[in-house]
């Protein structure tokens, strides 16, 4: 059982049409994986700033309590 030529450029098409569709699909998967990975660096961003700003005020309030100790007789 010989394959024809026709048959062999049928299987050939056959595969880059598979190929070119698995690429379509990896394009996709990666811009979708880069958007998630946008969004997540930025809500790590926002949570630091919140963690800063957390961290700020604890310390303020930790000056405070000491400054209010040292003031009572």
């Amino acid at each position: 059982m010989s394959t024809t030529p026709e048959d062999a450029l049928a299987a050939i098409s056959a595969r880059v049409e598979r190929l070119l569709e698995m690429c379509r699909t990896l394009q996709e998967e990666n811009r979708s994986l880069r958007h998630s990975q946008e969004q997540l660096a930025g809500e790590r961003a926002q949570l630091l700033a919140r963690n800063e700003q957390a961290r700020t005020r604890v310390e303020a309030m930790i000056e405070r309590l000491k400054s209010l100790e040292q003031n009572t007789p």
